[in-house]
Parts: structure tokens; sequence; C-alpha cells
């Protein structure tokens, strides 16, 4: 009911009352339209609510957050988006909020050039601009707003001024780091550069992040396509393949007995009846079938063809001619083909918005490439309201990477995926609707069960199929991982050794690297930055980009260079950042074992001469850069420019007992703020909370901490509290005493040998209380938990 009320809210305080002086005003552009000889350029705009077609959330994201980039005098960035969310829209209301007098759109394929300025004309019209193409047929050289392949301009673009163009847009930003982009962006010099791409991949090991001056405006992955609904909902089958397929057997990369195994009538039979009992929406049949190999692709075409399904298969050895007609066929309502069977060349960048039904064919080894196909059908088309996907299941020993993928967290533990499986994922937003038959689902509990996610096996495993996927380079730096939705956690394998190269170096048993690491500043400089990952609080990491290039800094220019990445901080917060990076709060265990990175004397902090010295060496000062705009690049992802205040928490977000320290200005020794279920500074309460205790039976069934629901919890106070002292005075009248009681909760003390996170779920007010030594409180939360995050607390697995 209230997301009714809220969307009923949303339109009406859109909509404009069709009163006399409206009616008058399009009787007045419908009069210009019959005199006009451009009828077809025309669109009315009503005077009252000048933006007929209006920005969704992501594109209003991307304009605020372009907006404070170009505030603070930077000059590029980047926005990644998954496709289909309207990336070209987006950049569109940009430049209609810019106004920039020329503007060059530069693109990779011309398939995309055409649609872009018909986006561009239809957003910003009857304003006197004109609109041109620049490629082998067309040369509309003189034209305001210009869209170009860079093939073209990359033969002609000394034909222009420098600064011919304010504003530069490159469309699918991460081909930008070849050469013949490179020549053409170094040549021109606009106001405002913005990149565009759904998977900010490095080629040729140049990052693509470096070329926006590591500005990323915004990051929408699958998950926020859908809550936004910037994608269409998706109706998911994992059905259970038939028993002849036996995978259990089988290393998961052996493609070759793979589709030998896969390759079988009986089980052509089985996929057909699925695809008839499932079906489509639609008038029509449009359906990529993702297959092993092109072997297999080419086996699926034939079987299909046999029995009256007409299909074609399409690989990387197809030309780009072949694929784009039968790509046309697909999407003709009239043409009788249905299929196109394919190994992976629609993984990324093909596009097809009419496909209608994905049949997963082949065992999943990746989340990111799963993703990646998934992707591929939920474009938004008038022919569809939702995509069908049938994945068929097999018994292979890494089925359970599916639940990790439609999980859609990056972060998740075993016990996450288990309630996600049990649930039907109903931590997935919108409508979309996802359903594993018994088998697949018992099939998958149980290697979930069985798996240790922390284990080195599995962390070299995640590692390498990650390395496959980056062409088979050695993924070096952490911003490696941001390309792709899916990509494993690579803090993970910092906390297994230390920092990240740690990691690389004794997996990939390789000797320059562990040669790096023989100089002990390089390694400690590395692990004190690392141990920080992942960031709750950005200041640290900006005050340390900014010394990367600066002798020194001070807390008024560290507050400047911090209010780029947040919309406020207190000064007093800064002064506690400098305190921390000065390792005040370190107690001597840490200081040991900890290079020191930076001094503090008279406000001014400055680097030690051992980071100093670290720094000088290019090689080492690359690391040093990729763990620091790691950092910053996922707290922006997870924590946006919010300002939380002091304590700095965001709701719903993992912390560990210790962060709160940091976080609420904690001006003591901080591994000291540990221990009991209870800590306090100042008016803030921090009760730390386990569900599932794992001490003895009878101490188990005496425990009383639980939600009662999602708006009230019950939590019982340390043992020795009694209602006469100070302490249970401000727990039972903590509203009236200005006692601020935030709560952290978590369902599991550990998991596979590993100390679980918890969960901040806000404030809470004592509603009612009884006992005493200990004290029961019932508490009223400040904010409903939202039911996804509830379900996994309570839910049993």
């Amino acid at each position: 009911m209230k997301d009714v009320i809220k969307e009923y809210n949303s339109i009406w305080d859109y909509s404009v009352e069709a009163n006399d002086d409206f009616i008058q005003n399009y009787e007045d552009f419908l009069s210009k339209l019959v005199s006009s000889s451009m009828t077809q350029s025309l669109i009315f705009e009503n005077p009252q609510k000048p933006n007929y077609i209006i920005p969704n959330r992501m594109q209003k994201r991307a304009m605020e957050n372009l907006d404070r980039i170009r505030s603070i005098g930077e000059e590029k960035a980047l926005v990644i988006a998954a496709t289909g969310t309207g990336k070209t829209y987006m950049s569109a209301f940009d430049v209609k909020n810019f106004s920039p007098r020329k503007v060059l759109f530069l693109v990779h394929r011309e398939e995309i050039l055409k649609r872009a300025k018909e986006t561009f004309e239809t957003l910003i019209p009857n304003q006197g601009i004109s609109f041109g193409l620049f490629t082998g047929s067309n040369k509309d050289k003189n034209a305001d707003y210009l869209f170009a392949t860079i093939q073209t301009m990359s033969r002609y673009y000394t034909e222009f001024k420098p600064d011919e163009f304010d504003y530069l847009i490159l469309d699918e930003a991460h081909h930008a780091t070849s050469p013949s982009y490179q020549a053409v962006i170094d040549y021109f010099k606009p106001q405002f550069t913005l990149g565009m791409t759904a998977t900010p991949e490095r080629s040729d090991h140049i990052n693509v992040f470096e070329l926006f001056n590591n500005n990323v405006a915004l990051e929408v992955r699958l998950h926020d396509a859908l809550e936004d609904e910037l994608v269409i909902p998706f109706h998911y089958f994992g059905i259970t393949d038939i028993e002849g397929i036996d995978l259990s057997d089988v290393d998961i990369d052996d493609m070759a007995e793979i589709t030998k195994r896969l390759k079988v009538n009986e089980r052509v039979e089985f996929i057909i009846e699925k695809v008839d009992f499932y079906g489509h929406d639609g008038e029509k049949r449009k359906c990529l079938g993702f297959c092993a190999t092109v072997e297999h692709a080419r086996y699926m075409t034939d079987e299909f063809n046999k029995r009256g399904y007409k299909s074609i298969c399409l690989s990387g050895e197809d030309s780009v001619e072949s694929r784009s007609t039968y790509i046309q066929k697909l999407e003709n309502e009239d043409d009788e083909l249905e299929f196109i069977f394919t190994v992976d060349i629609f993984n990324e960048g093909v596009d097809i918005p009419s496909v209608n039904q994905v049949l997963m064919l082949r065992p999943t080894n990746s989340p990111i490439v799963f993703i990646q196909q998934l992707g591929r059908g939920l474009r938004k088309h008038q022919s569809k309201t939702f995509l069908t996907v049938l994945d068929f299941i097999g018994n292979h020993s890494k089925t359970f990477l599916i639940a990790i993928a439609l999980n859609g967290s990056r972060y998740y533990d075993k016990e996450s995926l288990k309630v996600a499986i049990s649930t039907g994922f109903a931590n997935i937003p919108g409508a979309t609707h996802i359903q594993m038959d018994k088998i697949s689902q018992e099939r998958i509990l149980e290697q979930i069960d069985n798996e240790n996610f922390k284990s080195m096996r599995y962390l070299k495993e995640e590692y390498f199929e990650f390395k496959k996927l980056n062409q088979g380079h050695i993924p070096l730096y952490l911003v490696d991982y941001l390309k792709y939705d899916g990509s494993p956690d690579p803090v993970k394998f910092i906390d297994r050794e230390k920092s990240y190269l740690q990691f690389v170096a004794k997996v990939e048993k390789d000797d320059h690297i562990k040669e790096l690491l023989l100089d002990n500043a390089f390694e400690g400089a590395l692990k004190e930055l690392s141990s920080k990952l992942p960031l709750k609080r950005i200041y640290e990491f900006v005050i340390g980009k900014y010394l990367l290039t600066n002798d020194s800094v001070t807390v008024e220019e560290a507050r400047h260079e911090i209010l780029k990445y947040v919309d406020d901080v207190a000064v007093d917060s800064v002064r506690h950042a400098f305190e921390y990076l000065n390792q005040d709060y370190y107690d001597n265990v840490q200081k040991k074992g900890k290079l020191k990175l930076f001094d503090h004397d008279n406000g001014i902090l400055v680097k030690t001469e051992a980071f100093n010295r670290v720094l000088e060496n290019d090689v080492y000062r690359e690391y040093i850069e990729d763990t620091i705009m790691y950092g910053l690049f996922r707290y922006e992802k997870e924590f946006k420019t919010v300002n939380y205040g002091v304590p700095h928490f965001k709701l719903y977000e993992q912390y560990q007992m210790i962060d709160t320290a940091l976080l609420c200005n904690y001006r003591k020794i901080h591994t000291a703020f540990r221990g009991s279920g209870l800590l306090a500074n100042e008016n803030d309460f921090f009760l730390f909370i386990d569900l599932h205790k794992e001490e003895s039976v009878e101490e188990r069934l005496n425990y009383k901490d639980k939600f009662i629901d999602q708006n009230y919890f019950q939590w019982q106070s340390p043992n020795q509290t009694s209602q006469g002292t100070e302490r249970g005075k401000n727990i039972i009248f903590n509203k009236d005493r200005g006692i601020s009681l935030h709560l952290f909760v978590r369902k599991y003390k550990e998991i596979d040998g590993q100390r679980e996170p918890f969960i901040y779920i806000g404030r809470g007010n004592t509603v009612e209380y009884e006992g005493e030594k200990p004290i029961t409180v019932k508490l009223e939360l400040e904010h409903e938990i939202p039911s996804r995050i509830y379900t996994e607390f309570v839910e049993k697995v």
C-alpha cells in the first residue's frame, strides 16, 4: 500500500491541471505545426513543466554528481551503468543542463550513432541547434552537435580546432584506452568530457578510470537497475537437467568434455519441452541460447532446425555483417527465425532489445558471465514486459555459483546465500521472479554447506576464474575488480594475506612480485593502507590521496578535499582523521607491526620519510595509488555523498566492533573499544547483539535478544546492570536523557571459523522495561527494518 501511495503521489506531483492556459498553449503549438515545414522536429513543451521527458532516478543521480564534480573544478567523469539503463538519455539531459555551444559524441560502432542523434534531437528540440553525423558516408562537419565514429574522426580530427567542442562524450568508454581514441582525446580540449560504459575493463593494461581523473559520477549494476526499474524484470526457472547428463566428475574448464556430454538427443527434447512449457512474453519468440562451445552451439542449432524450430548459430567466427543480418531477422516480427545459439559474442556490447527468452545451456562457472548473459535480455522494449530465463542446472561441482550470481551482492556469506535460496531470492527488487525446482535447490544448498568461502582453496578458485576473464593477465590491481558486475570481493584476499599483492604473490608463485615485497617499507605501507579496507568513512583516504602529490596538508585544506566527495564534514572529524593517520589510537602491538605513513604536528599532516621513499619508486607508487583509489571508489559506491555525521553510521551497513571507535571520534586507544555487548562514548550507547548464542544450551534458552517484528526489538542489558544505576536509567529513560541507543545485530558470531560483522539497524528507544540484572527492554526502532534484511535475520535454514 505504501508503495502504491508513493507512486501515486509522485505522478500527482508531476501532473499539471489542464486549465484554459494549458489548452491555449497547446492550441498555439498545433497552429504552428500546421504552418511549419519542420513538422517532424517540433515537439510540444509545456511551459508549466518544460521537461516533457523526465530523467529517471539513475539519470538524476548522475546529473547531480556531474554537477558536483564540475563545481570543484574537475573536467572529466565516468558513468558506469548496465546496458539498457538509459546512459545516452542521461548524457543528453546533462548536455541540456550544461548548454554547450558545440558537442562531439564519439562511438566505437556506427549502429549506435543514429539512435544517439535521435535521442538528442528528441530531448533538445526547438533551440536552433543543428545535429549531424560524421561517418564514412556522412560528413556534417559544421553541425553544432556532431555524432562521429572513432574510425572516421581518427582520420579527420586535425581538420577541427582543438577547442572546437565544449563538451565531449565517449560512449563505450572502455575502448578509449586504444591508440586511435587516445590521439583524438589528446587533441581536443573541451570544457568537459563524459565517459559512459557498462564494463570499465582495462585493455592493454591502461586503466580506464585514470583517463577520467578517477572521477566516477555513478555506478549502476544489475540490482540497482532492477530496483530503479531501468530494465525489465526477469522470470528465472532453475530446472534440474536430465539424469543422463553426468558432470559430477568433469573439470568445469574442460569444455571439450562438457560439450561431448551435453550433445544428447534426449536433452534436446527435454529443453524444447521446457521452452514450450514456460513460454515467453510477446507475439514472437526471440531467444538467445548460451552454449559451452561453438561445436555445442552448432549441434543445438541443427537439432532445433530438425524439429521445426527455426535457428541459427552465431559465433566470433561470423562476420559483423552476418551477425547483424541474423539479429535483424530475429527482431523482425514477421521472420521465422526464433533462436540464436551462441557461446560468448553476446556477453557484452551486442544489443538485441527485443529478446524475450534466454536459455542457459552450459554449466555456470562464473557469476560475471552469468550476469552478462542474463543482461542481454533485460533491455526495455515495447514488445515485452518481462524476460523468461531457463537455466538447465546439472550436477557439476560449482552449481552454487548460480546462487552467488542471482543474489547480486558482492559481499555475501554462507548464511545469506542459504536464506536467499530458501526464500526464492526475495531480496531481489522489483517484479522479478526466481524459482528453482526442489532438486536444484537442495543440490545448491548442500554445496554451500560443504563449501568454505574463506578457505584458501576457494579463494584461489575465485581468483583464477577472475584472471581468465582478465584475458589471462594477472589482475595486479584492486581496481580491476570494479570492472564487472559479479566480480569477487578482493578484500577477502587482503584479509587472508594482509595485502592484495601478498595474496597474488602467493597464488601465482611469481618471483617478480615476491621481489617487490622484499622492500619492507613498501610492504609495510601496503599493509597499513590495506588494513583500512573496506572504508567506513572516506576522510583518511581522501587526505592520503592529496598527500601523494603534496608535501603537507592543513585541516582546512583537508576539509576542502573531503568536500569534493561528501556533502559536508565536521572540522572535528577532520582533526580526528589527522590523529588517526598519526596512529594516535594504535596500541603498542599495532605500532610495532605497521609502518607509520604520516606525521601530525600543529594542525599540519605530512608524509613520513619512510613513506616518501616508497613513493619515489614509480612501481611502488602505482600500487599505493591503486589501494587508495580502490578504497575511494568502493566507498563512493556504497555510501554515496551523504554526510552521516558523528557517529558516522549508515543503516544496514556491515561493521566490526572496533569500527565504531573510529566512527564516533573516540579519542582513546581504539582496540580497547571491544568486549561486552554494550560500549559507550559520551551520549552514544552501542549495543552489539548476537541473535544465536554459541554457549551452553541453558544460556541459549535464557537469552532474550530477539526481533519482535520489523519495528520492535527486545534486548537484555549486561547481567550486572540494575534499574537504579546511572547506566540503567540511561537505558530505560534514554530519550528523556538524550542518550542514543545504536543497535548492531548479527545472526551468528562466526561462520566457517571467521568472525562475522554486525549489521547497523539504527537507533532504538525504550518503550517498555522489566527485571533487574539484567534489565529486559523493548525498543522501538526509529527505522522499520526492510523485509529482505528482516527475513535474513529471522529465517532458519
